[in-house]
């Protein structure tokens, strides 16, 4: 049909006639169809669309899948894709993924942290399907996954997985505020419920380092190898000049973000490599975050330098600055980032890398964060990257991880709560107990309807010091540390178990969250950490939870549907369960005193604004 109506085409161009036929075929063939419809014979019904079609699964809406065949031109001198290349297609589909839920333009705000697991080879396909996760106000987050498809083999393997915010633009760049985004699929629920704990976890991204680098300044200290070797600096150095031309710029006229970050790809890859004197391989990008435009005719100034060298591993800090014809106009900063190479030898391990020696002031400065970035990375790898079987049940809690432990309680929590195949196990007049068995883990969730607000639940729940009024089995729980106004540590002791002669002691962190937009739940999630300060003691067992915590939905102004979770350890079960067959009327009973509890406060609360 394409080729028909590229012969139409030509022929319409010649002023040759066309017969009636072919173009009524060609039209019919353009619009779906490999020939004229057939005239319905009289008395004969009209079939419903796809009524021969088996029923699939509704495709969402906001999907975008592109498949790119890798050739010589996208390519190293190793035959591997560029990192630039494969930057541009992620951010190309992830635009038209935004697009088509703002129906208008969208720009690139920033791009999360990228973690590249395998190269792709020249002949291979890569696959990349972005969608539209959650949208915010004028803001939307996407996610996207890239695999590759060797065509001779058939095998398939992920290469990332990458988050990017998109803005939603009106005329002269004015913002849109943005329909909301209803998610349909388990995996788009959990998606959409942890895309605003990835959002706060932007938003304070910086003052993380800034915390680290006040507290912490020895874990920041310069590196003690032999520095007899080391490379300067400013050997590393590379500055070079784009001109934006219309190919570089998307449909609004501003240049592309997928073209800066392969320019800023390109000259980061040229500093490290005048560090080792060899061909390095970008192993991970941190947080590209766009602070303005740049159009047609602009000049971008790329800037790259070595800012530290690890034993096997360096860090490269690139800027990108924009300026127009006018030399007197000052430069705008458009975009930074900090890209993570390695050398890999001839069997594919990672090369010991010589050191670098900082220049004074801001260089020293540089070496320092980029050592704490590093701390960072690793501890951000370790808690968010990981899946939620992988990770430890406590982890060590201090200032540098403390955001990231903070969002992987919150979202294990939203994980949990948005699963499908909960079974009802048992109902007791307004409590209901579901269970969920998973591998290794056999998930709770109870649930009850209370009169009494969202808020003010909320507000009683997530104060641990107050739970041993309506839950017997604990007997205290000390707040420890606050570490802001949402996360907090206690320690909390516990009644003794069956077959123990001690009680159990945790150390939990409690994250709490209010509501990111209309529909979503109060959250209060708990998870054990490791602190210092309260090692394991001979009087106590050591106990620990590797997610549980509460959700709350305002059902009325004076209503709200209360659920307790919690992903049950082998060594839980014993805590919770009295006969297995009723999966544990005491649990029942407990949340009975957690309703009345809320209640009485809710009254005391009441009475107090009387008085």
């Amino acid at each position: 049909t394409f080729l028909l109506s590229r012969c139409l085409l030509k022929m319409v161009k010649g002023n040759i006639i066309v017969p009636e036929e072919i173009l009524s075929f060609c039209c019919n063939g353009l619009q779906g169809s490999t020939s004229p419809p057939r005239a319905r014979e009289p008395g004969e019904r009209e079939e419903a669309p796809g009524a021969m079609a088996s029923p699939s699964p509704a495709r969402n809406p906001t999907e975008v899948q592109m498949s790119q065949l890798v050739l010589p031109c996208h390519t190293n001198h190793r035959g591997e894709l560029s990192t630039g290349q494969l930057l541009k297609w992620i951010d190309t589909a992830a635009c038209l993924s935004a697009e088509r839920h703002a129906g208008c333009p969208c720009v690139t705000a920033s791009m999360d942290d990228i973690y590249f697991e395998h190269t792709i080879s020249v002949g291979q396909v890569v696959n990349i399907k972005a969608k539209v996760n959650r949208a915010f106000n004028s803001s939307m987050e996407v996610g996207i996954q890239v695999s590759y498809e060797d065509l001779c083999s058939g095998k398939h393997c992920s290469i990332c997985k990458a988050y990017a915010t998109f803005v939603a633009q009106g005329p002269l760049g004015s913002k849109v505020r943005l329909k909301p985004l209803t998610p349909q699929t388990e995996e788009e629920k959990i998606e959409y419920s942890i895309a605003a704990e990835r959002r706060r976890m932007r938003l304070v991204h910086k003052d993380t380092l800034k915390d680290l680098l006040t507290r912490s300044p020895q874990e920041t200290e310069l590196e003690t190898r032999d520095g007899s070797g080391a490379v300067p600096a400013e050997k590393t150095r590379v500055e070079s000049v784009e001109l934006v031309l219309p190919p570089h710029a998307n449909h609004q006229g501003n240049t592309f973000g997928g073209q800066i970050m392969a320019w800023m790809e390109n000259v980061a890859t040229i500093a490290a490599s005048r560090l080792c004197h060899a061909h390095p391989t970008l192993r991970a990008i941190e947080m590209f975050h766009f602070r303005g435009p740049s159009q047609v005719g602009d000049r971008l100034v790329l800037k790259a330098i070595v800012n530290n060298a690890f034993k096997n591993s360096m860090e490269v800090g690139v800027s990108a600055e924009a300026y127009g014809q006018e030399m007197s106009v000052s430069r705008r900063h458009i975009n930074s980032a900090f890209m993570t190479f390695v050398v890999l030898d001839q069997e594919g391990h990672p090369r010991t890398l010589p050191m670098v020696a900082p220049e004074p002031g801001d260089g020293e400065r540089r070496y320092r964060e980029a050592s704490a970035r590093k701390k960072i990375r690793l501890d951000r790898k370790y808690v968010v990257s990981c899946k939620q079987t992988e990770v430890p049940l406590s982890v060590p809690w201090d200032q540098s991880n403390k955001v990231y432990l903070s969002y992987n309680n919150v979202s294990a929590l939203k994980l949990l709560v948005a699963k499908a195949n909960w079974v009802l196990a048992r109902e007791k007049e307004k409590v209901r107990m579901y269970t969920l068995e998973e591998d290794k883990f056999l998930s709770f969730r109870i649930e009850m309807s209370v009169c009494i607000t969202a808020s003010r639940a909320f507000s009683l729940l997530s104060n641990l010091r107050r739970r041993h009024e309506w839950d017997s089995h604990y007997v205290s729980a000390e707040l420890v540390q606050k570490v802001d106004d949402d996360d907090m540590i206690y320690h909390v002791v516990s009644q003794k178990l069956r077959h123990e002669n001690k009680p159990q002691d945790f150390v939990i962190l409690a994250s709490r969250r209010k509501p990111c937009s209309k529909g979503d739940p109060y959250v209060v999630a708990f998870r054990s950490v490791t602190l210092p300060t309260h090692p394991a003691r001979a009087e106590f067992t050591r106990g620990e939870t590797l997610c549980s915590g509460f959700c709350i939905w305002p059902e009325s102004e004076e209503m709200s549907k209360v659920a307790y979770y919690n992903q049950a350890m082998p060594g839980y079960l014993n805590y919770v369960t009295t006969n297995v067959a009723g999966l544990s009327s005491d649990i029942c009973s407990t949340f009975e005193a957690c309703e009345k509890f809320l209640l009485k406060n809710k009254e005391d609360l009441i009475s107090r604004l009387q008085d």
